[in-house]
């Protein structure tokens, strides 16, 4: 497999969803990641060219434990609040996989830094090295400060903001984003639905607006 330095973001997309396939972020839909085949739908979905799977077949239930460790060390670097304990870890997780970087032109000839990963390394460590690349490439261009917590108060799920303006607050936007809307639109109906004290004391507006009362 091999890894362009200056694409980080990829990398950085994948850490933010395999973080956010657990059971403590997916509290009403359970654990993404329940079963080898549903690994393979992971990377699928996510358009992830792994060599071990090319190599050796579907993702084994080896496969899925090893990954389900990587993305708990995921989780505890996002979760840092250490700069260098981020960039060690990340340097860490490229370690595994990864033989050397090496500079090449790309498709419109321009030279990029690549890395490249060993062969026969799994796939888990070939994850691990595309995952590492992403968070150091977010570290050097945009700071730790884009590593966050979702925004919702219901959610507890992470991500590596990656877009231009860096404004991103939610985990999965469309989501929890949507989500937290619908429950402010619904307190806000509910606030609007309360009746008034006058109306409560058996007075009308009408009524109170003219000094009158109704008598009981």
């Amino acid at each position: 497999m091999k890894v362009n330095f200056s694409a980080y973001t990829w990398g950085a997309g994948v850490a933010t969803e395999l973080v956010n396939t657990s059971a403590l972020v997916r509290r009403s839909t359970g654990d993404v990641l329940v079963d080898a085949a549903a690994l393979g739908r992971f990377l699928a979905e996510h358009d992830i060219p792994l060599d071990a799977w090319a190599r050796a077949g579907p993702p084994t239930a080896a496969d899925l434990a090893q990954v389900l460790a990587l993305r708990q060390e995921v989780r505890d670097l996002l979760e840092s609040t250490s700069e260098d304990h981020v960039a060690d870890g990340a340097n860490a997780l490229v370690e595994r996989a990864a033989v050397r970087p090496f500079l090449e032109r790309d498709a419109d000839g321009d030279w990029q830094w690549y890395i490249v990963t060993g062969p026969g390394v799994s796939l888990a460590e070939e994850l691990a090295a595309l995952i590492g690349t992403g968070l150091l490439g977010v570290l050097r261009a945009l700071g730790s400060q884009r590593i966050r917590h979702c925004a919702s108060p219901t959610c507890d799920g992470m991500f590596v903001d990656t877009s231009k303006a860096g404004r991103r607050r939610y985990c999965m936007p469309d989501l929890c984003g949507n989500r937290l809307n619908v429950a402010k639109h619904r307190a806000r109906r509910h606030a609007g639905a309360q009746p008034s004290s006058s109306t409560v004391s058996g007075a009308s507006p009408r009524d109170e607006e003219h000094g009158h009362t109704t008598e009981t």
